[in-house]
């Protein structure tokens, strides 16, 4: 398939766009909303909680409650490989880009530049546009980038030793916890006790899709009872999500922060240049078959690493006084820009696709 024909099949594909369209709009809500006041103040912070502590562990969840098969398995740990290598690498690149800047300045632009908001920002998106195979993917990438958001990037921004609160957070974190459990259950199922039961597609009986059997705990298939509310709260990530990020958007001022240079510099490094690192290095992985991955694992790993500054890392920044100000504005300066190079992402992922450069 030739280039214009691979843009042509990407605009014309429904989901895709209509997935780009419902990030802008709710995001532009969310933003209008909080303009005219009609959210207040601490809006947006209480829907991150409620989407932080609720709705993407039910969404990390429930996104492996699905059938294991050798490709998917493949594609899980090439991923978590790649989610602990990417991290490993960034922490020695990412400092090259901030050479001129002084030593403290570019040690915390290098952590923001590393640690972006996969959580918040990328597992939301990558749920409208990929479902639940992409939610499980990104929940198994953001293995690695929760070890060493905890670890390195605490001890580097607090000059600190590793303490046992941070150890306790990462491991008692309820998306952590969910993602765990689903991973492990979604890896035993094949061992696991096994019930027949009546088959279910999409959280709902098919009178006459036969029977199946499946691992006692496949609550999509046993159990729709339990199955159906957690379903219920992760399908609210995404537009709380997005709710969110517009109503913080609206909470600041954008004329203060665009005055700042280095921000900007900043933003183009973690929302263009760092999924194309990722891009380019999976891409050679893949041709070499090193470490190959499918286009839905390749798309999730670049639209995560395409999110803005992680909120922990803006926090260790403000929290430890190491450029608070600067690392304010920058979070700002790469929301916006991730907001507009986000549905850009897609769209050139979806081309590649088309192209058949991934499987």
């Amino acid at each position: 398939m030739d280039f214009i024909k691979a843009i042509e099949s990407t605009f014309t594909n429904m989901a895709i766009v209509s997935s780009i369209t419902s990030t802008i709009f709710i995001i532009l809500l969310g933003f209008y909303l909080r303009k005219r006041k009609t959210f207040g103040e601490t809006f947006g912070k209480v829907l991150s909680k409620v989407v932080l502590s609720v709705a993407l562990p039910a969404l990390a969840f429930t996104s492996f409650m699905q059938p294991i098969d050798s490709e998917t398995l493949t594609q899980g740990m090439n991923v978590l490989i790649w989610g602990i290598l990417i991290y490993i690498i960034m922490i020695f690149v990412t400092p090259l880009a901030y050479t001129k800047y002084p030593k403290d300045k570019k040690d915390v632009l290098a952590i923001l530049t590393t640690f972006g908001s996969t959580t918040f920002f990328g597992i939301p998106i990558v749920g409208a546009v990929f479902g639940p195979k992409g939610i499980m993917y990104s929940s198994i990438f953001n293995i690695g980038y929760r070890i060493f958001l905890y670890s390195y990037a605490y001890i580097k921004m607090s000059g600190l030793k590793m303490e046992a609160k941070n150890i306790r957070e990462m491991f008692l974190n309820p998306i952590v916890i969910a993602t765990f459990a689903g991973l492990i259950l979604w890896l035993i199922q094949d061992w696991a006790p096994m019930v027949t039961v009546q088959q279910a597609l999409n959280g709902a009986v098919v009178p006459d899709g036969g029977t199946v059997s499946v691992a006692f705990f496949r609550i999509d298939q046993t159990a729709l009872w339990l199955f159906k509310p957690l379903q219920y709260l992760g399908n609210l990530a995404s537009p709380l999500a997005w709710l969110s990020i517009g109503a913080t958007l609206g909470s600041i001022s954008f004329k203060d922060a665009a005055k700042d240079k280095t921000s900007w510099y900043y933003g183009i490094n973690k929302v263009v240049l760092i999924p194309l690192l990722n891009l380019v290095l999976l891409t050679i992985l893949t041709v070499t078959n090193i470490l190959p991955v499918s286009y839905v694992a390749l798309a999730t790993v670049v639209i995560m690493m395409s999110t803005p500054t992680a909120t922990v890392a803006a926090a260790y920044a403000i929290s430890f006084d190491r450029d608070a100000l600067l690392a304010s504005n920058a979070s700002l300066i790469s929301t916006v820009l991730a907001v507009v190079a986000t549905p850009i992402w897609i769209t050139i992922l979806e081309i590649i696709k088309h192209m058949g450069l991934f499987s």
